[in-house]
């Protein structure tokens, strides 16, 4: 039984870009986030993200998911040993392949077995839940992020974005009392957004991304391709909606006879005029739009965003938030929740049909 009051959680999160793990501490009662502790981050090896990249798209006893699980475990438990034993452990695993309208959502990662390496309770497989009551199993930030507009007094309607390899929005009312409450979120994600980009810089380059941008700003915008790419029926979709990492993965072969700086800013783009294109599916305009994820740094991209959008948008260090940490953190955060038995997905964030907890638990020694 998790201990009542504020508890010291440590959360972990492996997302779409396959570059490594994050992991954050947080203190919270499963309402409040009261306090942000230490934080680390493991990368992967070339080999790993191979063995990785090679499992995508694949579900349980498929070729290489053992091998991916094994890598994903390994890493985790290397990194979350750094830190002192937590009261809890928000355990995301690496998800292969999300399909939620049909075979439903794969995530590798037991925590059966971080569980007996950390000496610790453990909170997985967030997501299956939500999906067997006809949620999208995703995306999860969302409650996490209510959370953090109450920590900095929000009064009006705010956003954040999350550009990791796909881009998730948040649209947050924070004058309701609960996320579950009716009209306080709405979530969704927009398209593609560092995944296209960084699966060309590495095909084409060999580097890992385009960093700062730096690529896309020496080219030219192929808008006849963004514009075929706003046509697809993902964008006229109302939300909530879920996408795979390479829903989109035909973008490459859009992109194909473009020379780099070309694609890399085309790409840029599409994955600018998508989130664009779904701060319109919002109840109301965003008063700003406080944006985490590795896309930040992509100075390109954000000046994309900010030239099509009518608010503010900010990375969000300047609401005082660690922008590399906060998926990590919305884990350590659901975690909690599902341990004392409170909702962390409801229709507006999912499209599940009532507000719902995922998440199995796994204590040491079984």
């Amino acid at each position: 039984m998790l201990k009542a009051g504020p508890v010291r959680v440590l959360g972990a999160m492996s997302g779409t870009s396959l570059d490594g793990v994050d992991a954050a501490e947080i203190v919270t009662d499963g309402h409040e986030v009261l306090e942000f502790g230490a934080r680390d981050y493991r990368p992967y090896s070339t080999e790993e993200r191979a063995v990785l990249r090679a499992a995508l798209g694949r579900w349980p006893d498929e070729a290489g998911v053992a091998e991916a699980a094994e890598v994903v475990e390994t890493a985790h438990a290397e990194l979350l040993g750094r830190f002192e034993t937590p009261d809890l452990v928000g355990f995301h695993g690496q998800t292969l392949t999300h399909d939620p309208g049909g075979r439903g959502t794969h995530q590798v990662g037991d925590g059966r077995v971080l569980a007996e390496f950390l000496g610790a309770p453990v909170v997985w497989d967030f997501r299956t839940s939500d999906v067997e009551l006809g949620g999208q199993g995703a995306p999860l930030a969302p409650f996490y992020h209510f959370a953090l507009a109450c920590r900095v007094g929000a009064v009006e309607p705010l956003g954040i974005l999350n550009l990791g390899g796909v881009g998730n929005l948040t649209w947050i009312d924070p004058a309701l009392p609960r996320p579950e409450s009716e009209g306080a979120l709405l979530a969704f994600d927009t398209g593609p957004a560092n995944a296209p980009i960084d699966d060309l810089i590495r095909v084409r380059t060999g580097a890992a991304r385009d960093e700062n941008g730096a690529l896309a700003r020496r080219g030219t915008v192929a808008a006849e391709i963004v514009s075929a790419f706003l046509e697809r029926p993902y964008f006229y979709r109302m939300a909530p909606k879920s996408l795979d990492r390479d829903t989109f993965a035909d973008l490459g072969a859009a992109v194909a006879g473009l020379p780099d700086a070309d694609a890399a800013a085309t790409l840029t783009a599409c994955a600018a005029s998508a989130v664009v294109s779904g701060i319109r599916l919002c109840p109301s305009p965003p008063k700003r739009l406080l944006v985490s994820g590795g896309g930040r740094r992509n100075a390109v991209l954000m000046e994309m965003l900010g030239a099509g959008l009518d608010c503010p948008v900010l990375a969000v260090e300047a609401a005082g938030f660690d922008g590399d940490m906060i998926e990590a953190q919305a884990f350590a955060y659901l975690a909690t929740r599902v341990a004392r038995g409170l909702p962390t997905s409801a229709p507006g964030t999912t499209g599940v049909r009532t507000p719902v907890g995922g998440g199995k638990i796994s204590w040491p020694g079984g």
